[in-house]
């Protein structure tokens, strides 16, 4: 697959860009999303859970691992799986009905299980821009 590279000058940008790939989206369709700490990995999250007409509160799962919104369109399962040990860890909390159920799945820092990652996985590493606020994404999808 062929990387393109978006340039998002504001927040406004990041929540343009994740509700289009939200209404694109179809169930199974698994988001890997990776880039530093602060990116802006929970902020496009929240954008795209806006596409898939979901009212709920979006925080980032870091202490649970997935948290499940089920109000929208199609269902969002989010992933936070920075504290996660091993991939055994993710198969325990039944990773694979997951990615291939009827939802679409969102996981931040999936560069540490991209192993297990399925093969259509749209990855989208988030980088900082040169201004305050501006943050490039280097999608392969």
């Amino acid at each position: 697959m062929e990387e393109k590279i978006i340039y998002m000058k504001n927040e406004a940008d990041t929540v343009s860009f994740g509700i289009e790939l939200a209404k694109n989206a179809a169930p199974g369709t698994v988001i890997a999303l990776t880039g530093d700490l602060g990116a802006g990995k929970t902020t496009l999250t929240k954008s795209i859970a806006k596409g898939l007409e979901i009212d709920d509160i979006i925080t980032s799962p870091t202490f649970n691992i997935v948290k499940e919104y089920d109000t929208g369109r199609l269902p969002l399962y989010h992933f936070d799986v920075y504290r996660v040990g091993d991939v055994d860890e993710m198969y325990e909390i039944g990773c694979e009905e997951y990615f291939y159920g009827e939802g679409v799945c969102v996981v931040e820092w999936a560069d540490l299980i991209e192993e297990i990652m399925p093969e259509d996985t749209l990855w989208i590493n988030i980088e900082y821009g040169e201004k305050e606020g501006e943050r490039i994404y280097k999608c392969t999808f």
